[in-house]
């Protein structure tokens, strides 16, 4: 595996954080390192949690139009990206979030 580029960054923390990523881990950089790829990774899916609760308006159109139709209209040689077939079908109802129909 490749050796990720490293940045030195200056971070002012409470005494009492020291100590205690001290207790934990000898190496504070790698401790702080997963701590913030944790909490990255963390609010992402927690913003994509939310997307799926709250479309962007401008998502609305795309899932009105369909899978289907919506893939027969990409550029010249991206069909065949997916397979419309292959998905559920989704709709979305205001107050209560993507539905399956007749549900």
């Amino acid at each position: 595996m490749a050796q990720a580029l490293s940045e030195r960054v200056t971070v002012t923390m409470p005494a009492e954080l020291v100590a205690g990523i001290d207790r934990i881990k000898r190496n504070r950089s790698r401790f702080i390192a997963e701590a913030v790829r944790h909490e990255l990774k963390r609010r992402q899916q927690q913003e994509l949690l939310r997307s799926l609760e709250e479309p962007h308006p401008d998502s609305l159109p795309t899932s009105e139009l369909g899978l289907e139709s919506w893939s027969q209209e990409l550029p010249e040689g991206d069909q065949n990206l997916l397979d419309p077939n292959d998905g559920v079908s989704l709709h979305w109802e205001s107050g209560k979030g993507w539905q399956e129909p007749g549900r």
